[in-house]
């Protein structure tokens, strides 16, 4: 256990022949009283320091440890927007891609049933031409029929028709 100044200061030395000066003896315990009482001064002051440095170490140990973590977390956060975003923009474009298929059968289906109905409307008209050729043809052979000329050729009197009906 170490000495304290009143340790010192209550030291009592036995006296012997030819002993040291009291006085001198009793200003050196003095001095190294108050020598020994600086010190310990600066000893506790420096304890008090040590302690709080060590606080604010560990205050700051705890900030790092903390800020560490919160790194790693948002790094992991940030990784996991980032796969999230990922698969999500892959569902998009699959989603398109499908939507896109889609479109582009539908536009395919259109355009051969278009084309079926106009091969069809191609179809009803020549069938129409050609009936509509035949008709004219057969009016045409009608006009030109001799018919026509001896109907021309045929004359009746209206006052014979009159006669003949009054007959009746």
């Amino acid at each position: 256990m170490p000495l304290t100044p009143l340790d010192i200061h209550n030291k009592e030395f036995s006296r012997g022949f030819r002993g040291y000066d009291e006085d001198e003896v009793n200003e050196f315990l003095d001095q190294i009283i108050k020598d020994y009482e600086l010190l310990i001064r600066e000893k506790k002051e420096l304890d008090e320091k040590l302690s709080s440095s060590n606080e604010r170490l560990g205050h700051f140990t705890n900030i790092e440890e903390t800020l560490h973590k919160s790194i790693i977390v948002a790094q992991e956060a940030a990784e996991e927007v980032k796969g999230n975003a990922q698969k999500e923009a892959k569902l998009i474009i699959r989603e398109a891609e499908k939507n896109a298929d889609r479109i582009v059968n539908e536009a395919l289906s259109k355009a051969r049933k278009i084309a079926m109905e106009i091969e069809e409307l191609k179809k009803q008209s020549k069938v129409f031409r050609t009936r509509f050729k035949m008709l004219i043809e057969a009016q045409l052979d009608l006009l030109r029929n001799d018919d026509w000329d001896k109907l021309m050729e045929f004359e009746i009197d209206a006052t014979e028709l009159n006669l003949e009906e009054e007959v009746k």
